[in-house]
Order: C-alpha cells, then sequence, then structure tokens
C-alpha cells in the first residue's frame, strides 16, 4: 500500500510540530540566544524544515539519524566496564520513546538509524575492537529488551563486509576524511569548530591521563591533541559517509551544536555536563531522576552501586536511599 500523501495546507503545520517536539531535547553549545532556546526562530528550523516538509508531503515516516554508541570509555573513573548498562538503556528507551510521541503527531511515525561509530575511531581512543563488538552484540539485545522496534543500527560493517578492521577504517579516511591540514586551519579559525576539538582533546586527555599515568601531563596533553585531530577526522569522515548514504533523513548529533546548525544535537539522559555521553558516564538515581555522571563522582558521593544480571547497572544517591527509608 502506498503512503498516504499529506494536503499541501497541512504539511509545513506537521513538519513545524515534529521539528518542535525534537527541538525540546536540543544540546546546544555555549554562548546561544536564551530566546531561541524556549522558543526555536527560523534560522532555527531553516536547516531542516524543508527536508522534514518532503518527508511529510509524501507521506513517509520521519526518519532520524544518529551518529552514536560507539562503545565505552575505557577510563575506569568515567565507566563501570566496557559493556552497555542502564545509562545505554536510559538512552535507548528515550529515543524509542521520542519516536513514539513523533508518531503521535504525524501517523507515519518515525524511525531512527543508530550510525555506530565505535569501528571508527577505536584505535585511537585506545578501545580494543573485541569490546566494540561486544558492545554492539549488547546494544542489540537492549534494544529487543526494551522493544525498541523503531531504532536500527548501522556500523562500517555495514558498508564494508568481512574485511580487517584497519582496512575499513583506511578505506573510510581515503574515501571521505579532510586532510589534517585544513582541520587543523578550521579549528584555528571557527569558534564552532575550535569547541568541538576542545570537548574532544578533553575527553580524550582525561582518558589517556588514567591510561598512560607514567607520562607527564604536558607530553599527553601534547599527544592527545593529534589524537583529537584524527579523531574528529575520522568522524567528519563517517558523518559524509552516513549523509551519503541517508540523504534524506534529518540528522542529530551527540555533541553540542551551534543554534542555527544542520545537526541537530540532542540530550539522551539528563547531565550538568554538557558534554557527558552514556558510554563516558554512569547513570545515577538521584531519588528524583535519573542523571549520567562520572563514576568517580558517584563514588565520591558513596553512591551505592546497583547490580543487573550480576553485572554492574547504576549508582543510587545516598539522599535517594534516605528518601525512600523515610
Amino acid at each position: 500500500m502506498r503512503p498516504a500523501v499529506q494536503k499541501t495546507g497541512d504539511v509545513s503545520l506537521i513538519a513545524r510540530q515534529l521539528l518542535g517536539m525534537v527541538f525540546r531535547f536540543r544540546r546546544l553549545s555555549s554562548g546561544h540566544d536564551e530566546a531561541c532556546v524556549q522558543s526555536p526562530c527560523e534560522q532555527c528550523f531553516a536547516p531542516h524544515l524543508e527536508q522534514v516538509k518532503r518527508c511529510v508531503a509524501r507521506g513517509e515516516p520521519l526518519h532520524l539519524i544518529l551518529p552514536a554508541f560507539p562503545a565505552k570509555s575505557p577510563n575506569p573513573r568515567k565507566v563501570l566496564g566496557p559493556l552497555p548498562d542502564m545509562a545505554e538503556q536510559v538512552a535507548l528507551g528515550f529515543l524509542q520513546s521520542l519516536c513514539e510521541h513523533l508518531g503521535h503527531v504525524y501517523a507515519p511515525g518515525a524511525r531512527l538509524t543508530i550510525c555506530s561509530d565505535g569501528r571508527v575511531f577505536s584505535d585511537l581512543v585506545s578501545v580494543r575492537d573485541e569490546d566494540v563488538t561486544h558492545y554492539k552484540r549488547e546494544l542489540v539485545r537492549l534494544l529487543d529488551d526494551i522493544g525498541g522496534s523503531a531504532i536500527s543500527l548501522y556500523t562500517l560493517e555495514d558498508l564494508f563486509g568481512g574485511i580487517d578492521h584497519d582496512e575499513m577504517r583506511r578505506r573510510l579516511t581515503a574515501q571521505y576524511a579532510t586532510p589534517l591540514e585544513a582541520l587543523r586551519w578550521q579549528v584555528q579559525s571557527e569558534p564552532d569548530a575550535r569547541n568541538l576539538f576542545n570537548g574532544i582533546h578533553r575527553f580524550l586527555f582525561e582518558d589517556q591521563v588514567v591510561l598512560r599515568p607514567a607520562e607527564s601531563r604536558n607530553k599527553l596533553r601534547q599527544s592527545t591533541q593529534e589524537l583529537a585531530y584524527k579523531t574528529i577526522q575520522r568522524s567528519n569522515a563517517w558523518s559524509r559517509l552516513i549523509a551519503e548514504r541517508f540523504p534524506n533523513a534529518l540528522r542529530l548529533s551527540i555533541h553540542p551544536q551551534p543554534l542555527h546548525s544542520s545537526k541537530l544535537g540532542i540530550h539522551l539522559v539528563g547531565t550538568k555536563d554538557n558534554w557527558l555521553t552514556p558510554w563516558h558516564g554512569v547513570v545515577l538515581d538521584t531519588g528524583k531522576g535519573l542523571m549520567l555522571v562520572k563514576r568517580q563522582d558517584a563514588e565520591l558521593m558513596k553512591a551505592t552501586l546497583v547490580m543487573r544480571e550480576q553485572r554492574p547497572s547504576h549508582f543510587v544517591a545516598p539522599s535517594a536511599l534516605q528518601e525512600h527509608v523515610g
């Protein structure tokens, strides 16, 4: 059966409603206009509206893509281990619910493709390829457990098949990457690119300080700068690849984005750290809700570690325990 085509007068209204629902969860970079945060302006909608309107006019499900869920950070001060835990479970549940809510506004509904990018730069961020494989396998299981019927996964393996992982990364870089020299110029000259670089560099430096304790912080800071450039280079190459594969999809991002960006930064789990993600943190049950924190911060407040299925899952804050007993 062919999808029903929307009436012309309804298309713009429905497209704006759909965007407005996604915009409620925007993850914005610093220095934004508070007026746009509360009520997105025409410039906020402009990079996305025509794309969504075309989808609605055809009566097709809205397709969202999100490069995310690569693998757990190798830093034991941040996470509970190499496998998904409650952080991923809550994030996937949120994304499934978002698609379901979009379906209330728009009958054809929405579907989301997670473009899992762990294989893209695992060698740069000290994550073993075996851990990427095991992480993806557990994501699939989690999606089944939560009934994540609107969500699918796309990885480098779907493009390049069963070739060697290093060869996959080499081909991705050769076909889609920007030269490092051009990327360095962009970081030096464009504030948004510099903000992204600083965020990625911070993550890498924090991890390597723990993983390579014998090296000086100055030396690590220098070496992780180069790793940050290469990580962004590969990440951008992956973005170009998925834009080519999914040209009609609405592009989400787990990184903070400027107000009028072509990418929509999105929060998956509440957090006070604008850069923290489920694979760089743990869930803390505060008694009033769930939020992402780093593992070391949960342990410093003497939160209680919760085990599920004989694996560490999340933390419960002391205040939450006291309120429950009270």
